[in-house]
């Protein structure tokens, strides 16, 4: 029996495998990088506390089940469901424009799910917000 811990985690990234037709990436492919276009997107939303706030929220509820708390990449679903998410407190993440993690959230990369239908853009530059925080943790 599957414990009632991971049941969310598993349909979370089920549905992720079956994006409603935003192309994921494959995890197994090399590096992942976005497109130059989308990389030379600039985030619309200022880096303010509330921005900051709000993307605390989204990704305590989103990405910290992969990512952990404090992006360390050590979330309950690393070990329970064997993945190897990004390192999102790397001090090296600095280097990612806005718009290379923009798209990334939005496209996601199996086994992570693709938020362009979930989330609304606004959530998604206020998350890049708050990612940017990471390393400074």
């Amino acid at each position: 029996m599957i414990g009632l811990r991971i049941v969310p985690v598993l349909a979370l990234l089920i549905f992720g495998y079956w994006s409603d037709g935003t192309a994921a990436a494959d995890s197994k492919s090399e590096k992942w990088l976005s497109p130059a276009a989308s990389a030379a997107k600039k985030n619309p939303i200022a880096s303010t506390q509330e921005s900051i706030g709000t993307g605390q929220k989204i990704y305590s509820k989103t990405c910290a089940m992969c990512h952990g708390k404090t992006g360390d990449a050590n979330g309950p679903a690393v070990i329970e469901l064997n993945i190897h998410p990004a390192k999102l407190s790397d001090p090296k993440l600095a280097t990612e424009p806005d718009g290379s993690l923009f798209w990334k959230i939005t496209t996601g990369k199996k086994p992570m799910p693709a938020y362009g239908k979930r989330l609304s853009e606004t959530d998604r530059w206020n998350l890049v917000n708050y990612i940017r925080t990471l390393p400074k943790r």
